[in-house]
């Protein structure tokens, strides 16, 4: 009870000890916080970030709900900011500039989590055209070379699919985990191809002593081409595709796509985002060079914190200009 009245009476002082400094700054500069955090910080992450943050934690109603107002009420909203803390926009025109652009990256962010949550949610229905068309061009994209002898057939095994028909597949995440491997497929066949093409590849183990104490002879011999050293290029796919999702929902994407979209945050942003992760774990399950596909869960996980690792930097740009193809060409 001690504790808790303590970090009570911590938690008021410092709420009103930091509106105290808040007014003491702002009659020493002549400006409020928002006015500090656009003149001091330079455009990307680490401004939107803290213009949200503010508008979030200020007491005023209005400003709270600034960050989730319609795209088309944006300009309107910076008016009655500027309004609420009496600024005067023809003696500060830049802020308002400033402020739009990170209000349309605060928003946008929002509405791209509606937008993928949607189509998260929405199963692969086979008797939608719209649907068996999308799934009939990845096998194109992937497999120009190859046609497909029928709609119901093994060859999905080919591209990664766990049975004859893929549907049963998206599952988990729904007509998303479609849309971005067509997306890989359609713009970055070269990259998706040799994706696949690896995926599929024998390794060759060279025993070691260790190993060797570990299986029996007939058993490495079998270890050491097995086929299943590679992964299955749909279902990881898909896979990735939950980890851009928890990614964009837990927040953890914003330092990215602040960093890197001048405006709001679109689904294809998203896409390509999901390109860049595809890539980067195939590269990453190279390196970590499992046994087995029953790794696959130890590798994601430490492929996940890596990458949420690298966001943790208000400067990180995963794929700086959303070209997807030129950024992984040229790794």
């Amino acid at each position: 009870f001690v504790r808790m009245f303590v970090q009570v009476c911590l938690y008021f002082y410092c709420k009103c000890l930091w509106r105290c400094l808040k007014f003491v700054v702002r009659k020493l500069t002549g400006r409020c916080e928002l006015q500090r955090i656009c003149y001091n910080t330079k455009p990307g992450a680490a401004r939107t970030m803290k213009i949200e943050a503010s508008l979030k934690g200020s007491k005023s109603k209005r400003l709270q709900t600034s960050v989730s107002v319609h795209p088309d009420a944006i300009e309107k909203t910076i008016d009655d900011i500027m309004e609420l803390k009496r600024i005067n926009p023809d003696i500060n025109p830049q802020l308002g500039v400033s402020l739009q652009a990170c209000l349309l990256q605060i928003v946008g962010y929002r509405n791209l989590i509606a937008e993928v949550e949607k189509l998260r949610r929405e199963p692969y229905d086979s008797e939608n055209l719209q649907h068996e068309e999308m799934l009939l061009k990845l096998w194109k994209c992937l497999k120009p070379n190859s046609p497909l002898k029928a709609r119901i057939s093994k060859q999905w095994c080919e591209i990664g699919f766990q049975g004859d028909d893929p549907k049963t597949d998206f599952r988990g995440m729904g007509l998303l985990g479609l849309c971005n491997l067509v997306y890989f497929a359609e713009w970055d066949t070269e990259i998706a191809q040799q994706v696949l093409s690896d995926s599929l590849q024998p390794k060759y183990r060279e025993v070691t002593k260790k190993e060797l104490s570990q299986f029996s002879k007939a058993e490495w011999e079998k270890k050491k081409f097995d086929k299943a050293i590679g992964y299955s290029f749909a279902i990881v796919g898909i896979n990735i595709t939950d980890l851009a999702y928890n990614l964009l929902v837990s927040g953890a994407l914003k330092t990215h796509f602040y960093n890197v979209a001048p405006e709001a945050p679109t689904l294809t942003h998203f896409q390509q985002t999901f390109c860049y992760l595809m890539h980067e774990f195939h590269k990453f399950w190279i390196e970590e060079d499992p046994l087995d596909i029953m790794e696959f869960n130890r590798v994601r996980e430490k492929f996940h914190k890596r990458i949420l690792k690298q966001l943790q930097n208000p400067e990180m740009a995963l794929c700086p200009h959303f070209a997807a193809s030129e950024s992984l060409i040229n790794m």
